[in-house]
């Protein structure tokens, strides 16, 4: 039998691929040039001669001994008796190794990240980071080590509720349905039968949506037009919010805008599709959404020139503290805070919301699918975005100019009313 001595000093003569000293009983080490070594168990089965890999002595080069003539020989009885009781040793391993793997697979943590990674290529980033994030605040620290197959609805109801009393309704209703994905990925993958998610459709607290505040009366219009005109915060702040006014953008595509996008001479914005509200396969898809510019949209963006207009300069406006980095997300809401606007009075998404229904309510011959458009929102039905291609860009240069000089009006506390529809 081999001492832990000779073990250690066996060498390969490097004209060998290979040097193999017998220990005992089919064990032997094999040593090769580059100075590995490795236990083996050489045995019959099946007709075939095999070889049961029982570790390495040491890293090649020495070093600490990982498995030595001991241990080898433990481990070669060891699979001697697997052997003895009718199994292959080596098929054995293989199941085991597979077995594992299967149960490591089949956690709910493991299977959720496996769902993300295959279908995060066709979400937007943003939904991608927040899926994953929510899952790992929220599901996993309860449900991420169970196996998929052993968790019940009462068992998912537990985790949701734990959510639910801390006042985040939403955040529950959304987590029970990315659960849902989950174990349906699961059924579809074969690591369970069913999806609990199902059976709890109707266990949770409702939330009812809230709409984005929003000032729709017109006269409460043009004092928000006027308070904005008196804002004393930066300058740009006021001009942004003018222009979310004049525009009716998603504020985040206002607060992001960069010089590149506009072609003032032409009274265009044009918004990349990439910085659209879109899944990344209609942002292939999708046509740069554009913006007509009204002359007082034009007037308020030659102003901005002077201030974030120069050379090497990308963002129309730029954070205070960076100019490589667009204004916050929460400026404008600040300033109309500001402004004694709060949350429940109008937001900076609200001006979307005040375009859209006083133009129905107030403004007359004016085609809600030109307003849509003008929107950024897609068009309905399943194939509505592939075959309907207009843009009605004739029309909505007309509405952004009509709905300009109609904000002018309010502004100046002129009297408006309704007009009825053609």
């Amino acid at each position: 039998m081999l001492t832990d001595a000779e073990c250690r000093g066996a060498t390969c003569p490097p004209e060998l691929k290979k040097r193999r000293l017998t220990d005992g009983g089919g064990l032997y080490l094999e040593v090769t040039p580059n100075g590995s070594k490795r236990w083996f168990w050489r045995y019959a089965s099946g007709g075939k001669v095999r070889a049961l890999p029982l570790g390495s002595y040491c890293k090649p080069g020495g070093g600490a001994v990982l498995v030595g003539p001991k241990a080898a020989r433990a481990a070669r009885d060891a699979a001697r008796a697997i052997k003895s009781a009718g199994d292959d040793p080596l098929q054995a391993r293989r199941a085991d190794k597979l077995a594992k793997a299967a149960s490591s697979a089949t956690t709910y943590e493991a299977v959720a990240r496996e769902f993300h990674a295959t279908k995060s290529a066709a979400w937007s980033e943003g939904h991608g980071t927040k899926w994953l994030r929510m899952n790992e605040l929220y599901l996993f620290p309860h449900l991420g080590a169970l196996p998929l197959s052993g968790i019940t609805p009462p068992m998912l109801l537990g985790a949701l509720r734990k959510v639910e009393r801390k006042g985040i309704l939403s955040t529950a209703q959304d987590l029970r349905s990315m659960a849902g994905q989950v174990f349906r990925f699961g059924v579809q993958t074969g690591r369970c039968e069913r999806n609990p998610a199902v059976d709890l459709t109707d266990a949770l607290k409702p939330h009812v949506a809230k709409h984005f505040a929003a000032i729709l009366d017109p006269v409460e219009a043009g004092a928000l037009l006027r308070a904005i005109d008196g804002y004393t915060g930066q300058p740009t702040t006021r001009a942004a919010l003018v222009l979310a006014s004049l525009l009716f953008q998603r504020p985040g595509n206002i607060r992001a805008m960069e010089w590149a996008w506009l072609d003032l001479e032409a009274k265009m914005l044009t918004i990349p599709a990439a910085e659209m509200k879109l899944t990344k396969g209609q942002k292939l898809n999708a046509r740069p959404h554009l913006v007509p510019l009204a002359r007082q949209a034009v007037a308020v963006l030659k102003s901005l020139q002077p201030l974030t207009g120069g050379e090497g300069c990308r963002y129309v406006f730029p954070s205070a503290r960076t100019g490589e980095r667009p204004m916050s997300d929460n400026t404008l809401n600040a300033a109309l805070r500001r402004l004694d606007y709060g949350t429940n009075d109008h937001v900076a998404h609200g001006f979307r919301a005040m375009a859209r229904t006083m133009m129905k309510e107030r403004l007359s011959g004016i085609d809600p699918e030109v307003v849509e458009a003008q929107l950024g929102h897609g068009k309905s039905g399943p194939l509505g975005a592939a075959y309907d291609r207009s843009e009605y860009l004739v029309q909505r240069r007309q509405i952004m100019q009509t709905w300009a000089d109609y904000l002018d009006k309010l502004r100046a506390g002129a009297e408006v009313l309704p007009l009825k529809a053609a």
